[in-house]
């Protein structure tokens, strides 16, 4: 059974950094696109970052370029979401998802096309 299960979310003051993992099994997160979503209260998903099957490509929402790095680690069958420098606007339910498409759709649609596999999210709060 193909599944996605995030962690590493929790409360941090602004300035602080968190590290989520988004752990797959049942399949081999090494031949699929990964991305990391988000969703604030009343607000619709946004596309966070994603990274190539490869993991040598990656995209950046403008909204956390500079302060997020997306990396995988084939070993662990894990993809992770470094999250430096939060801001009270990064408060949301963070998601990761799996796509098999090609990876010039992916980041053509800011992560979006293809995302068949996702996970139940992890809530990131940033407050003082």
């Amino acid at each position: 059974q193909l599944q996605l299960v995030e962690s590493g979310g929790g409360l941090v003051q602004p300035g602080g950094s968190l590290r989520l993992s988004c752990a797959a099994s049942g399949f081999s997160a090494d031949n699929y696109a990964i991305a990391w979503f988000r969703q604030a209260p009343g607000k619709g998903r946004e596309g966070v970052s994603c990274i190539s099957s490869a993991g040598g490509s990656t995209y950046y929402a403008d909204s956390v370029k500079g302060r997020f790095t997306i990396s995988r680690d084939g070993a662990k069958n894990t993809v992770y979401l470094q999250m430096n420098s939060l801001k009270p606007e990064d408060t949301a339910v963070y998601y990761c998802a799996a796509a098999k498409g090609p990876w010039s759709l992916v980041v053509s649609t800011r992560c979006y096309y293809g995302m068949d596999y996702w996970g139940k999210g992890t809530l990131v709060t940033v407050s003082s």
